[in-house]
């Protein structure tokens, strides 16, 4: 599984720290930008840029991590593309929902309200809990991937 993660510059500094906690507990980490910290940028474009990274990996385990100051920007963002599955999770309970019944591909993160410490959480509650499969899912992301 390769973890994608991209920040715009309200979420620059906890994509860096959390890039390297998840490299540290052994997952393969690709930064999806910004490289530097830019006060212009714009969350649109690392969006799409984690999104076309996970898109073209054969892996269907491998997801994305993006962060922005509420989160909901790139959440709308990332969905916005066909089989992205975006969650915007302030809790390890919203965590476990996103992946358990929605089979969310891409976690959405707020840097203006949650500390590294409580996102640290949140972010292996995702990343450890696995789609359960069961049929009502199934027939609500089918008629998600419909939509468009």
């Amino acid at each position: 599984m390769t973890i994608y993660v991209g920040a715009d510059h309200n979420g620059f500094d906890f994509k860096r720290q959390l890039m390297q906690y998840l490299q540290d507990g052994g997952y393969t980490v690709v930064d999806g930008g910004n490289a530097r910290l830019d006060p212009n940028d714009d969350f649109p474009e690392f969006a799409g840029r984690v999104v076309s990274l996970l898109k073209g990996d054969a892996d269907p385990d491998s997801r994305g991590i993006l962060i922005c100051g509420s989160g909901q920007g790139m959440c709308m963002a990332a969905n916005r593309f066909p089989g992205m599955r975006a969650s915007l999770c302030w809790s390890v309970e919203e965590a476990h929902a996103a992946r358990n019944d929605d089979d969310s591909n891409i976690l959405c993160l707020p840097s203006r309200y949650l500390t590294l410490a409580q996102i640290e959480p949140i972010v292996m509650a995702w990343l450890h809990t696995s789609f359960a499969g069961a049929a009502r899912f199934k027939r609500r992301i089918q008629k998600l991937d419909e939509l468009v």
